[in-house]
């Protein structure tokens, strides 16, 4: 065996995929922690605990306030651990609080108020969206973003946009009285209404006129050869009747854009979850830490840029997926602090213990199912 060219190989393995993956959840993993962190603070708890991953550490140190801050083995997540959990899914743990002191027991997690709690929890998913906006303001104030006129230069033969009339030469003015200023904000606009109407008003030669299309979900293929379904209408815009170019945008102008971006995906991902329960969105399209790993390796072959935007999209989705409420995730912690709020009291240790272990076979199975749509991905 050559060796060199071995370690050759698995140097360019571990550069082109391995590292954009690391650095994509770990930026994630780490924003949403520090989230926890820093409002956990705040708000007096002790903190034990600041893990980037799980298992044996690799390497740490502790700060002055006794917080030790480790970077561990397997970089699938992370965790903080307060005084007072027994684990790093915040389950109390009484034998730690019996056996406090009364100073101690000041600063452990569970003798917090329910508010102060609450707005820990919360502030991990938070410290996400807080995340994808700034990434998505960044990377627009840097490098711009591309716009275009709404003008069609082309219709499918037979696309929804063909049985509605449109034709090359139109201008989209408006979808259901909503104004599209470019290309993009129609796409934005069809891409969440598979089989919903919607009513255009477009110009064509000077005149105003009113089309009713409806988009119809199709399976397209992006520049890496990966299939993903979405709605279409069947309409190309070229450079030449688009007038494709790069938008500069100031300091307050990005923010707004940042905001926009994570309030459109936030919505998209929402519409997604809510259509796999109900039966009309596909559930092969979640994907785990092997399809997380592809698509970042993919997206870093086009630049730092969309590696970072791939960032903050996945953010979003982390943010919301811990916000679901199953016990073991932020989410279920904060359907327990709910039910603490309106009884006055906190929710049996029975029945806490009864939900996290159901919450944990349900994350359990969503990780399987992931993992299952991954391999099955890449047969």
């Amino acid at each position: 065996m050559d060796l060199s060219a071995w370690w050759g190989s698995l140097w360019d393995t571990a550069l082109i995929k391995v590292i954009p993956f690391l650095f994509v959840l770990t930026v994630i993993v780490f924003f949403h922690e520090l989230g926890h962190y820093l409002v956990g603070r705040w708000s007096g708890i002790r903190i034990l605990a600041f893990s980037i991953g799980f298992g044996p550490e690799l390497v740490g140190f502790n700060d002055r306030r006794g917080t030790r801050w480790k970077l561990c083995a397997i970089p699938l997540g992370g965790y903080v651990k307060f005084f007072g959990d027994e684990n790093a899914a915040s389950v109390p743990s009484r034998t730690a609080l019996d056996s406090a002191t009364a100073e101690e027991k000041r600063g452990a997690f569970q003798n917090a108020s329910v508010g102060r709690r609450a707005a820990t929890v919360a502030a991990g998913p938070f410290a996400n969206f807080i995340l994808s906006i700034v990434i998505f303001a960044a990377t627009a104030y840097a490098s711009g973003i591309v716009v275009g006129d709404p003008v069609v230069s082309d219709v499918r033969e037979g696309s929804p946009a063909a049985a509605a009339g449109i034709l090359p030469g139109d201008r989209i003015l408006t979808a259901d009285g909503e104004r599209i200023a470019y290309f993009s904000d129609l796409q934005r606009y069809v891409s969440s209404r598979a089989g919903t109407p919607i009513q255009l008003e477009v110009e064509r030669a000077g005149a105003p006129r009113q089309l009713t299309v409806t988009p119809r979900e199709e399976t397209q293929t992006d520049g890496f050869g990966n299939s993903f379904k979405t709605p279409v209408i069947g309409i190309v815009a070229n450079a030449e009747t688009a007038a494709f170019r790069t938008q500069e945008l100031g300091a307050v102008e990005a923010l707004q854009y940042g905001v926009s971006q994570t309030w459109f995906v936030t919505e998209r991902t929402v519409a997604f979850i809510g259509g796999i329960f109900g039966g009309t969105q596909a559930s092969d399209q979640i994907g785990g830490p092997i399809r997380i790993a592809q698509v970042s390796s993919q997206v870093a072959t086009l630049g730092f840029a969309p590696l970072l935007n791939l960032a903050a999209l996945l953010s979003i989705s982390i943010g919301l997926l811990n916000l679901l409420p199953v016990p073991m995730l932020d989410g279920g912690h904060l359907l327990f602090y709910g039910f603490e709020a309106v009884r006055g009291k906190p929710l049996s240790d029975r029945v806490q213990e009864v939900g996290f272990r159901i919450g944990l076979a349900l994350v359990m199975l969503l990780m399987v199912f992931a993992f299952w749509n991954d391999l099955s991905s890449l047969t």
